[in-house]
């Protein structure tokens, strides 16, 4: 472990500029990859491993035979042979997938919406040359690539190489931000979850052209011979960059996916310009009446309507101005935003409550009826919706939107609360407790105090199986989506213990698995472990880079090491940890205004034994540790006595605690 960053705040600037613990980072130092690894061979293959290096060795074929080789994480990118020699002209095919599970020399995982995809073929001559794939046929996330000759022929090659595309625009290991504790798994985690969101930052115009939407679906039965290609290259945002849900599929903009992937954007890799393309395409499609689309094109062509995903995209308006300040940006949207709100005030009825008649979620089913889910998540909404108006001076919808957010609390405390098992229901015509409404409730503060909030939090927890928590509304599904929102939801109960039990439990899970990349992290999964997403009945279709699974990074920032933003790039802020069983943490990131940091170390038993944290200059915020008593001393000398371990307006600068 490291201590010296417990010495001076000064220590702490210079750290961060060498972007510590860089050891963690799963992205690459070059974007010139080979193999890592032979995993597999298959028929007559010489001196297979010359590939996983750069020497003058060639590696031969002969007849029909195949290679699978591991790159030891997920990457992305185009492939290129180069081949020495060959007895007469043939085929050599390539085949690609995330998971062991999908190895094959006849085809890929699937990047369709069902089905498998075919192989790579380079057609090559009996001359020495490079063959590299066209840029339709970048492959957006495998660890494994299986080389195939399926010929009589003698094939030698030479090296096999991807170029690297993912996150094209980031100098991929210079991040913005860093976690580090004495957990060392919680520590792979934040990281494996940036590399995941890495995974799914593209080159726009390599989005999925699904070009077999409608023609094949995730419910038909599909055999070989497989679907007869694949094509990355629908131009999806405009820019160099931008954030989708998978890497591999669908390679499109899904508002959902925002309310998590950007936020642990925001405190890692910091590159909020693909996010910010992502929103702007999804504003771009915009209806007359308000509504925004339930994902971006080429797939906003299907014209299906989802209350839920256009309140994620307006809450990811919301968050991207929370994180970067930038007023100009959100001024040029403000006027749609407000036509978003008012699109979904529409279905609020005389119960007070949104009755939802579109069933379009994140895949999960009953969506319908006065939903806890949906309903949350509108009240969480309008709270931003009032806290935005201010920044604008625009009071004209304020009176509407405080007294529909109050309506929403008070009706959905009265017909849906389920005092018994402490949960709400889905909507008052099921049994059913879910866990996306459930968790989103105690994120949008619906409940009415701290011990409903606690009942939740146990309550779902006493669910958890030995793969993590289930999402009931989903069938037999373990959600990493909204794992990420019940992650949150324990935190806000102030159970910190019990989150890094469902980190652990969970994400550790998909982290560790042999079946997983072991670097990112899985779209869903059953509740018994086998990676099957109950809403698809084509398992290879999952994917195991999924920018919605990535909650933890931005949970333990957040939360862990207590690292708040109340105002937009930090102007305000909140330094509340809380680390429960964790006795040693360090975290920060960089927003415009500057660098937010923390560093502390406590005993097992709780209590603070050194702590500094520190705020750009020109900010200011608030403390708060729990029962801490002591005293917080700034740079300049400035002494500010704990009342009940809180400190209000402090200014920004470097702080430590001191029992003194």
């Amino acid at each position: 472990m490291r201590l010296s960053w417990l010495l001076t705040p000064a220590l702490l600037a210079v750290t961060v500029l060498a972007v510590p613990y860089e050891e963690y980072i799963l992205a690459p130092t070059s974007r010139d990859l080979v193999p890592a690894s032979v995993y597999r061979i298959n028929g007559s293959v010489s001196n297979p491993a010359a590939l996983t290096s750069s020497t003058t060795e060639n590696t031969t074929f002969y007849g029909v035979s195949s290679v699978t080789y591991d790159f030891g994480r997920n990457i992305a990118g185009i492939v290129s042979l180069e081949v020495a020699s060959a007895s007469l002209s043939a085929f050599i095919g390539v085949t690609f997938t995330e998971s062991n599970l999908w190895i094959s020399s006849e085809a890929c995982d699937a990047t369709s919406d069902a089905g498998l995809d075919s192989p790579l073929w380079f057609p090559i001559s009996d001359a020495p040359g490079i063959y590299t794939a066209e840029t339709k046929h970048t492959r957006g996330a495998f660890r494994y690539l299986t080389v195939v000759s399926n010929t009589t022929a003698t094939v030698s090659l030479s090296s096999i190489r991807v170029k690297y595309t993912a996150a094209p625009t980031q100098d991929l290991r210079s991040y913005q931000g860093y976690f580090h504790s004495n957990d060392e798994l919680i520590n792979r985690i934040w990281y494996a979850g940036a590399y995941t969101l890495q995974l799914c930052s593209i080159d726009p115009s390599t989005g999925d052209s699904l070009e077999w939407l409608g023609v094949i679906s995730s419910t038909d039965n599909i055999t070989l011979p497989q679907t007869d290609s694949w094509w990355l290259n629908y131009t999806i945002t405009n820019g160099s960059s931008t954030l989708v849900d998978g890497a591999k599929r669908d390679r499109l903009v899904w508002p959902g996916d925002m309310s998590i992937a950007l936020e642990s954007v925001a405190v890692s890799t910091g590159d909020l310009n693909s996010v910010r393309t992502a929103l702007e395409s999804l504003f771009a499609l915009q209806k007359a009446n308000g509504r925004l689309p339930y994902a971006g094109k080429p797939f906003s062509d299907m014209d299906i309507v989802s209350f839920t995903y256009h309140l994620h995209s307006l809450i990811g308006a919301s968050s991207l101005y929370q994180y970067t300040g930038d007023r100009a940006w959100l001024s040029r949207y403000w006027g749609q935003y407000k036509k978003g709100v008012e699109w979904a005030l529409a279905s609020v009825d005389d119960t007070g409550l949104a009755n939802i008649t579109a069933s379009a979620d994140w895949l999960r089913s009953g969506m319908g009826a006065h939903n806890i889910e949906a309903n949350a998540i509108l009240y969480y909404v309008l709270k931003d919706a009032i806290s935005l108006a201010q920044t604008f001076n625009d009071y004209s919808n304020v009176k509407n939107w405080s007294t529909t957010a109050a309506g929403i609390k008070t009706a959905a405390n009265s017909l849906l609360w389920d005092d018994h098992k402490g949960l709400y229901f889905d909507n008052e015509t099921t049994t059913l407790h879910p866990q996306d409404g459930n968790s989103w409730a105690v994120k949008a503060n619906l409940t009415l105090s701290c011990n409903q909030s606690d009942s939740i939090s146990s309550a779902l927890a006493s669910r958890w199986g030995p793969y993590g928590a289930p999402a009931p509304e989903a069938g037999s599904t373990v959600s990493p989506f909204i794992g990420g929102f019940e992650l949150q939801a324990h935190y806000l109960a102030n159970q910190p213990d019990r989150a890094l039990e469902l980190l652990r439990l969970q994400w550790g899970f998909m982290l560790d698995d042999p079946r997983m990349t072991n670097s990112t992290f899985i779209e869903g999964y059953s509740t018994d472990g086998s990676l099957v997403y109950a809403p698809y009945r084509n398992t290879p279709r999952v994917s195991h880079a999924h920018g919605w699974s990535t909650g933890p990074t931005s949970a333990l920032t957040s939360y862990a090491a207590g690292l708040h933003l109340t105002g937009p790039a930090g102007v305000t802020w909140l330094f509340k940890p809380q680390p429960g069983s964790l006795t040693q943490v360090e975290a920060g990131f960089m927003t415009q205004l500057g660098f937010f940091e923390t560093a502390f170390r406590r005993s097992t038993a709780g209590s603070y034994q050194e702590l500094t944290f520190t705020a750009p200059n020109g900010t200011s915020g608030s403390v708060e540790l729990g029962d801490v008593t002591g005293k917080l001393v700034s740079d300049n000398g400035r002494r500010v006595q704990l009342t009940s371990g809180k400190a209000t307006g402090l200014q920004g600068g470097s702080w430590r605690l001191t029992s003194l």
